[in-house]
């Protein structure tokens, strides 16, 4: 047995009794309905706080793929409340399309239209619909890769602007958060637009959804990909000027897999071809440059050299696959065991031992940085869900 294929059964663990159990047994608001916004390390509920349409559609996709893999009924109770609050409140009934952020009640508090808000959205409603055959997420799914390409959409330069007003008119408000530019385009929107757009295209084979899923991987690897260092650049205006010299580790290595993904789903030989080598080569340079001595992944860095040493919890999930996806590419046992260094990262530093789920972040020296959310608009059971799906279904399918 190869040391990957030794990791199913602690991946089935993990995903089971320790992310999947702890979303279940401690996220419900059972006083306002849903999830609830916050959950500090010590395991502090913030009633007052926020709802993110990340965190609920991130929520609503986990227990989607929970349930269509183990057909469990209390993973679709989960998906099911998802839902039910996701239509139920964020769903803008005049204007179409989802608000960004409701309060604790539920009313709307930030009604923007962030593009990528929508795409997750789509990419859970496609996954209920994947799992359960609820049709009315599917139409909901349909309507808002509808509104996208027509509001979101720059028939001139192509790609996606980052966010308009709740009447879907221009805003100066564009960034996805603090830590963000205040751009025209990202490549954080772009990549999680390919991924909704990915997913709905396996359940729904419409030529303008190929046509815009083609020509979104077209721009990824034109614009998006540094051609001369396998990078993604992070910002830019509405030409494709870049605007930062940044780079994030994580997002490379899951941008490597979810590339190659969305031309697999695709089925267009020549695009694989091509995005094949380009996932490869992003792979290559992430193995090279962002891996520390301890198999964990650094967060940032620039030309100059790194600038965040912590290993925030998404990208070292991201790294499992993105290593096993370029092993599964190019059988170099380098890569396979990349992944398995990343895991056993993950479980000795970043799993929280004491109260479930994962740290937010460790240091260099492996420390929790315990300023951080357990739970939060941004702290969501689905890079790290995601990472063990992937990986079970991929090892699985190697046993075959």
């Amino acid at each position: 047995m190869s040391q990957a294929a030794a990791l199913k059964p602690r991946l089935e663990q993990e995903l089971k009794e320790n992310i999947l159990g702890f979303w279940m047994k401690h996220t419900i608001d059972k006083k306002n309905g849903g999830f609830l916004g916050e959950i500090d390390h010590a395991m502090n509920v913030h009633p007052e706080a926020e709802k993110s349409l990340v965190l609920n559609a991130r929520i609503l996709w986990t227990f989607s793929t929970a349930y269509r893999m183990y057909k469990q009924e209390d993973y679709l109770k989960m998906a099911e409340r998802a839902y039910d609050y996701l239509t139920t409140h964020f769903v803008d009934n005049e204007h179409g399309g989802l608000y960004w952020m409701v309060d604790a009640l539920g009313n709307p508090s930030q009604d923007k239209k962030q593009i990528y808000g929508q795409s997750f959205a789509i990419y859970a409603l496609s996954e209920y619909y994947r799992a359960a055959g609820h049709q009315e997420a599917l139409e909901l799914a349909k309507e808002l890769f509808h509104i996208l390409e027509k509001h979101g959409y720059d028939p001139v330069h192509k790609g996606y602007i980052e966010a308009l007003a709740r009447d879907w008119k221009p805003t100066d408000n564009l960034s996805l958060s603090d830590k963000d530019l205040n751009e025209a385009k990202s490549m954080n929107t772009h990549l999680h637009v390919l991924e909704g757009y990915t997913n709905l295209y396996r359940v729904w084979k419409d030529e303008e959804l190929r046509s815009k899923l083609s020509e979104l991987i077209e721009v990824t690897l034109d614009h998006i990909v540094d051609p001369k260092t396998a990078h993604f650049f992070l910002f830019f205006d509405e030409e494709w000027n870049v605007k930062s010299d940044d780079i994030s580790y994580g997002h490379d290595i899951e941008g490597s897999w979810l590339l190659f993904e969305a031309a697999e789903v695709l089925g267009n030989d020549q695009l694989l071809a091509r995005t094949r080598e380009v996932a490869i080569a992003m792979a290559e340079a992430t193995y090279n440059e962002g891996v520390d001595s301890d198999g964990g992944l650094l967060n940032e860095a620039n030309a100059e050299g790194l600038t965040d040493t912590n290993k925030d919890w998404w990208p070292q999930a991201e790294a499992v696959v993105g290593f096993y996806n370029a092993y599964q590419m190019t059988g170099e046992e380098k890569f396979a065991e990349a992944a398995v260094r990343s895991w056993n990262f993950i479980e000795e530093f970043i799993i929280d031992k004491k109260h479930g789920e994962w740290y937010w972040s460790v240091n260099r020296e492996g420390v929790p940085q315990l300023h951080e959310m357990k739970v939060s608009a941004w702290k969501c059971p689905y890079h790290n869900s995601r990472a063990c799906f992937e990986m079970i279904e991929r090892l699985s399918k190697s046993e075959a």
